[in-house]
């Protein structure tokens, strides 16, 4: 907890014993851990039933004689499991949270341990959304991946999808028309657009890779996700109810090629049915390996401290280039009318770069709306990590 600029002695939280992962020090790459949290809309509002209460998307292991809510498709070896929790805050303390209050809402049985997505967060409309990647691997293909055409583009999956759940017990939301769980932990929201035979009702949107940080536009909710592409194209697309993000027909707006992973022509707006990257007459929001190679999902601007910047979408990319090792990320705006993306100027550093290797890992926002990024130059397990204010 940073409070008035200090950080307090004490963790909200520590799940570190919770935790699966390498977290090997000399390794600067690995995609589990705790990746995601998100407060809920009544974290501050006594009587509300999400009041103090927040919730985690991170790896653990799979406890014995359990499953997870999802098993791993194809009956794929699980070596780990993806997981939100609940968490209820201390009775006693108003900045620690109680380690016994532990919830498990839902869980995705993982064979490769890529692409997990990252970001678990609440819409304007309440309910909780969670970003999951394709699986794992490469091409979308693989132990865990289904034929023909993987898993993204599979509805019979969470994985490669963004879900929506109300992630609430049902107890707590008896007045609710929305259908409880199979596991009884949380409902699903009626208006979700899947529900035929054998289809995953928590599916909201699908076609993704590895959608990592996605966030919703304060002024009118759109949700904007960063999805990370493979050898060539980084994207940035506006998600909507059960539309299709073409992987892994398409990686951006080029058609891809799941037997080799090359790209082939770029075709946008083909085939019909698949949604590309945001675009308008100076562009489109994506980019080739020659500029990063790992896009890291932001905010759309609607602070007060930086005027040009309202309304624009500020993001980055983990690094420039991928070794030795993965170093130099980058810091972006784009204009998501104009489809125009540009680099931020950075005079008061060295080269007008991030010094010293630093990569790109995530943004947050404050109550006001002020912009903040989290950099690091040592691996998953290192002290590295940095917080900018923009």
């Amino acid at each position: 907890v940073l409070q008035n600029g200090v950080l307090l002695p004490t963790p909200a939280l520590d799940i570190q014993s919770r935790l699966v992962g390498a977290f090997n020090p000399n390794n600067a790459n690995d995609e589990r851990g705790l990746l995601g949290l998100a407060f809920s809309p009544g974290f501050s509002t006594p009587g509300h039933v999400g009041f103090g209460t927040l919730y985690t998307f991170n790896s653990e292991a799979i406890p014995p004689a359990t499953s997870p809510t999802f098993i791993a498709p194809n009956n794929a070896t699980q070596n780990y499991k993806t997981v939100v929790n609940e968490w209820k805050m201390s009775a006693t303390d108003p900045n620690v949270v109680d380690p016994a209050s532990r919830r498990e809402v839902i869980s995705f049985g993982k064979n490769a341990n890529n692409h997990n997505g990252g970001t678990v967060a609440f819409g304007p409309d309440g309910y909780l959304y969670l970003a999951l990647g394709d699986g794992g691997n490469a091409n979308d293909v693989g132990a865990s991946h289904i034929e023909p055409g993987g898993n993204a583009q599979n509805l019979t999956t969470p994985l490669g999808k963004m879900i929506r759940i109300d992630p609430y017990h049902p107890s707590l939301t008896t007045g609710s028309s929305d259908a409880i769980s199979g596991n009884g932990q949380y409902r699903i929201p009626a208006t979700n657009p899947f529900g035929g035979p054998g289809q995953v009702p928590e599916i909201y949107a699908y076609g993704l890779r590895n959608p990592y940080r996605f966030s919703f536009d304060r002024a009118n909710g759109d949700l904007i996700q960063a999805d990370v592409g493979q050898n060539n194209i980084e994207e940035i697309d506006r998600i909507t109810l059960g539309g299709n993000y073409g992987w892994a027909v398409k990686e951006g707006t080029f058609l891809f090629n799941r037997s080799n992973g090359t790209i082939g022509a770029r075709s946008p707006g083909a085939p019909a049915g698949l949604i590309d990257p945001l675009s308008g007459p100076l562009g489109t929001l994506e980019y080739d390996h020659t500029d990063g190679i790992s896009v890291t999902g932001g905010f759309v601007y609607r602070g007060t401290a930086i005027p040009e910047l309202y309304g624009k979408y500020v993001f980055g990319d983990l690094a420039i280039r991928n070794a030795p090792p993965r170093v130099d990320g980058r810091i972006f705006y784009a204009d998501l009318v104009s489809g125009e993306i540009l680099e931020f100027v950075l005079p008061h550093l060295l080269d007008d770069k991030l010094p010293n290797g630093l990569t790109v890992h995530g943004f947050g926002e404050d109550g006001s709306g002020e912009l903040y990024a989290a950099v690091t130059n040592t691996a998953s397990s290192g002290t590295g990590g940095i917080i900018y204010k923009f």
